[in-house]
């Protein structure tokens, strides 16, 4: 695997897991004001989500690489066309 589908793997990967970590610890605004979305996070926090599905995506990679790597997962055998 080069490097670019290394990226592009891990890209993948990461959004699929934000997607994942989004809703845990989401409480909803109680008053919210005026123009403000009644479903809305309290407090989202964003930057603690994106660390831990930056980590949880880098184990799930490093696993993936290793696997590919190993001729274990492998998409061109897979195909019929090795």
């Amino acid at each position: 695997m080069d490097w670019a589908t290394g990226i592009m793997v891990y890209f993948v990967i990461w959004w699929i897991i934000l997607f994942a970590v989004l809703p845990l610890g989401v409480r909803r605004v109680e008053n919210p004001g005026r123009g403000q979305d009644p479903g809305a996070p309290e407090n989202p926090q964003l930057l603690r989500k994106a660390i831990i599905t930056s980590l949880i995506a880098a184990a799930i990679w490093i696993a993936f690489y290793i696997l590919h790597e190993a001729d274990i997962f492998d998409f061109r055998k897979w195909s019929g066309r090795y």
